[in-house]
């Protein structure tokens, strides 16, 4: 179990009450598809992401980057308690979805991006390395399924 300082909750919170979960979720999950294209097989139903004009347009995207983010928000409020309150997710990506769990460290990655860009300089290391804790222990607990 990872231990949470106070000041690294309050990171956390002051970072995420920052995040527009519909328009960041669309950055991120965009970029996932953008940058690392072959993620792209995951989406097979969400039509035409052959360009990056095709995914920043594409409204399945915007969809589920906001439900992606919403996941994020939910293990945000249980920093407590992130491998119970994403375990059914995390089956859900093991047995249903073959997603490979390489590809939550890239989605993390691309979300340290997006909230670089929003954040500026308020994104100080500090910030950085307390909110790269936090995806450290979304990761696992996403892969948790997969054991």
């Amino acid at each position: 179990m990872v231990h949470w300082t106070a000041e690294e909750k309050a990171t956390i919170a002051s970072i995420w009450a920052k995040v527009d979960l519909e328009n960041d979720g669309h950055d991120a999950l965009g970029r996932l598809l953008i940058v690392y294209p072959w993620t792209q097989r995951y989406f097979s139903t969400f039509g035409n992401l052959s360009t990056a004009a095709a995914v920043a347009g594409n409204a399945k995207v915007h969809a589920h980057g906001k439900k992606v983010l919403g996941a994020i928000d939910n293990a945000i409020h249980h920093l407590d308690n992130v491998k119970q309150t994403l375990a059914a997710l995390s089956k859900q990506h093991a047995d249903e979805l073959y997603v490979d769990p390489e590809n939550f460290k890239r989605l993390g990655e691309v979300l340290i991006v997006v909230l670089a860009a929003k954040l500026g300089a308020a994104f100080t290391p500090k910030v950085q390395a307390t909110f790269e804790k936090f995806l450290n222990v979304l990761v696992a607990a996403l892969s948790h399924g997969y054991n």
